[in-house]
């Protein structure tokens, strides 16, 4: 009996000590909350260690906003950490809007954080506007003449449009299309230069903001470079395209002509075939008419002095050109 007596003392002793342990890791954060004023209690911290919550973290969340006069309920601050927030920033923006008169809940501040917006640095933005400079865009006046132009866009954030808005992209995008659509509609390249604020007034009154999380309030032109003559440019190429449309035309009917030649060439041979058919047909006459009769042999040989006779001329005529040329 005194064995088992003093064994369970030990069991007891070593239970006791764990307990002990236990509560101590969390006695410093709960003499912080009560000190503070925040009121969390020391079952309330079990319970988030056991809900693998940091208590460390909803302990000082809860603090800072008792201490700004607009407390938090723990359980809050723990779902929206279960919920993958950050609480300390979601804490320090509801101080900050506050601070600055501006309207934002606990609620509204929950759902931008967990939307992937830094909710504090947009409360910051809203009272410090934030300024965004576009990279270089080109665009082309009606004379032709190419330009590029450098942009200062002055936002400040939309609290009640972070949910669902567009983000810096968007407006940096949509600024960039207002400057092509100014400039391309600009009679001369001149005109923007010596008035480039047209470009910066058209743009504001398009509404570029519409959608967005952010409001434009300004939009600067930095810089204004002349670039290309792209209308020259068009219209030396589209002068090339007509040389090459122009010379494959001229090729097609180069082409064709020396079809056309070839085809008259073998015409000719065709006809000399038909010509040589013929003549050999001659001889073959004038032997069927010696058979026959109807050519005698005085004829044949009065014949072919005639030919003899003709061709000593034409020999002694070509003799007298060639004379005659030397």
């Amino acid at each position: 009996m005194n064995n088992m007596f003093i064994l369970g003392i030990i069991i007891a002793g070593i239970i006791a000590l764990i307990l002990l342990v236990f509560i101590a890791n969390f006695f410093s954060l709960w003499l912080q909350a009560l000190f503070s004023k925040a009121n969390v209690g020391i079952l309330q911290l079990i319970g988030m260690r056991l809900r693998k919550v940091p208590p460390k973290i909803i302990v000082d969340a809860r603090i800072l906003s008792c201490k700004a006069g607009m407390p938090v309920d723990t359980n809050l601050l723990e779902a929206h950490f279960m919920s993958g927030g950050n609480v300390l920033r979601v804490i320090q923006a509801l101080i900050a809007a506050n601070k600055a008169n501006i309207k934002l809940d606990f609620k509204e501040a929950t759902a931008i954080d967990l939307a992937g917006r830094n909710v504090l640095e947009a409360v910051q933005m809203s009272v410090n506007p934030k300024v965004i400079e576009t990279p270089r865009v080109s665009a082309v006046a009606l004379d032709g003449i190419q330009l590029h132009a450098i942009t200062r866009i002055t936002v400040r954030a939309s609290i009640q449009k972070l949910v669902g808005g567009a983000g810096e992209e968007t407006v940096v995008a949509r600024v960039g299309e207002g400057i092509v659509s100014s400039i391309g509609s600009a009679t001369t390249h001149k005109a923007v230069l010596e008035n480039p604020n047209m470009i910066s007034k058209k743009v504001l009154a398009a509404g570029l903001d519409a959608g967005t999380a952010f409001e434009i309030l300004s939009i600067d032109i930095a810089d204004v470079d002349v670039g290309q003559n792209i209308g020259a440019m068009l219209e030396t190429d589209r002068a090339e395209a007509d040389k090459k449309i122009a010379q494959a035309k001229a090729e097609e009917r180069r082409a064709m002509a020396i079809a056309a030649e070839q085809e008259m060439k073998a015409k000719v041979m065709e006809m000399r075939a038909k010509l040589v058919d013929a003549e050999s047909q001659v001889p073959m006459a004038m032997a069927d008419a010696l058979r026959s009769g109807h050519l005698g042999v005085m004829d044949y040989y009065n014949l072919q002095n005639v030919k003899a006779d003709t061709q000593m001329r034409s020999q002694l005529g070509n003799q007298n050109t060639d004379t005659d040329s030397n």
